[in-house]
């Protein structure tokens, strides 16, 4: 197979920066764009770099073009799981942005249209294949940080302005915090943690407790920026403006949630990994083997003595990456995520966030939501691998090969 032939779905702003990563990629041609909205599909085009591709607002003219051999899913997070479904069937493999699912049976049948059609789907959780949660993961690996105990992430974003203008710059997360009250975007933590604690792969998730706080941050936001627009100061914010979540994990893990969008601060994923010989904390900047004089850095600025300490425990993918010095969306993830993807579909390889794996992480939200709906009690995760994980490795003898 010379060339991965692609459809694209969703041409918002996380659409159209994807579809330029992939644009650029000389294995991979587009044939055809869908949004919604006229004017982004139109813009899609554009991007897609190819002579007259199919432009639509229709995606079911997307799915039924028999050359199109995967699509690519970048639309609101409520239609994942159903588009998802619908290609597969259609006998497309599938590439899925981010987010959680809006039910738990969705999940389970994500999965089994994913077996029952023999079709892949990957979530494109570009987050595993950011430098330091894979340094990390390589350290673990390597047995650096002893036996891991205990792990934490999050998603702490001021995303006020984008949620409080969503009718206007239509954007969906608006409504999903006026209605629903949960974890609603785990997987930016959930991912690498589930990656370096094995889930699926020996090792699964089995029970969860979810506790939101109270909503203020979003009706202040209102009142400040929207004074004139009394139905949406009026209207009841049911999305807590923290959600702490606790996994216990089969293995005796525990792993720690935080999702934080409607505060003032700071961006941080709060990646954490706690073993009996190490440990790595992104807040705080704190790196520590044992053995070794305790060393802090830079995370997000990178000063030179950082830059020298992540190096020394570079994942080689990393060390690839900037060998060939490519270029990608946030920092270089999106596009190794991408590159994840349709190498390993080019070279017929099993892909390394699989449809297990993404209907794992999506069903934290569902999940979450029934917890703090019955006051934090605990909550079963189910096994989506049908009791397959006990014996599974990871797949292609590195999760992350890209060559």
């Amino acid at each position: 197979m010379d060339k991965l032939k692609l459809g694209i779905i969703g041409l918002g702003g996380r659409g159209q920066s994807m579809t330029h990563v992939l644009a650029r990629m000389k294995d991979v041609e587009i044939l055809a764009v869908c949004d919604e909205y006229k004017d982004r599909a139109e813009k899609g085009g554009k991007i897609a770099r190819r002579d007259n591709p199919l432009i639509t607002t229709d995606y079911h003219k997307v799915i039924e073009i028999a050359e199109i051999q995967a699509i690519m899913i970048f639309t609101s997070w409520e239609s994942h799981i159903p588009l998802a479904i619908e290609a597969m069937k259609a006998g497309k493999d599938v590439g899925m942005e981010v987010g959680g699912a809006y039910a738990l049976q969705d999940c389970f049948d994500l999965v089994k249209t994913a077996e029952e059609t023999g079709k892949q789907c990957m979530m494109l959780e570009n987050c595993c294949y950011d430098r330091f949660e894979l340094m990390v993961k390589n350290l673990v690996d390597q047995g650096k940080f002893g036996t891991v105990v205990h792990c934490e992430g999050g998603y702490c974003h001021d995303l006020r302005g984008e949620i409080a203008f969503g009718d206007k710059n239509r954007h969906y997360r608006l409504r999903n915090y006026l209605k629903r009250n949960c974890e609603n975007y785990p997987t930016h933590e959930l991912g690498p943690i589930a990656k370096i604690l094995k889930i699926n792969d020996g090792n699964r998730m089995v029970s969860l407790t979810s506790t939101a706080s109270k909503s203020c941050g979003l009706h202040e936001y209102f009142t400040l920026k929207r004074p004139n627009d009394k139905e949406l100061i009026d209207a009841e914010v049911k999305q807590g403006d923290v959600v702490t979540t606790t996994i216990k994990c089969e293995n005796g893990e525990t792993i720690v949630l935080t999702l934080n969008t409607t505060l003032p601060g700071v961006y941080s994923r709060k990646f954490t990994v706690n073993g009996t010989k190490g440990m790595y904390r992104e807040d705080g900047d704190v790196f520590i083997l044992e053995g070794e004089k305790p060393r802090g850095f830079i995370r997000r600025e990178m000063k030179m003595k950082g830059k020298n300490h992540v190096r020394r425990y570079e994942h080689p993918i990393w060390v690839k990456y900037r060998r060939e010095r490519k270029k990608g969306g946030h920092g270089g993830i999106d596009y190794l995520v991408l590159r994840a993807f349709v190498t390993g579909l080019l070279e017929n390889r099993y892909l390394p966030i699989d449809v297990y794996d993404t209907a794992a992480w999506m069903c934290i939200t569902p999940l979450s939501e029934i917890s703090i709906a019955n006051g934090s009690q605990p909550v079963e995760i189910p096994d989506f691998t049908h009791g397959m994980y006990k014996n599974r490795t990871e797949r292609n003898g590195g999760m992350y090969d890209l060559s």
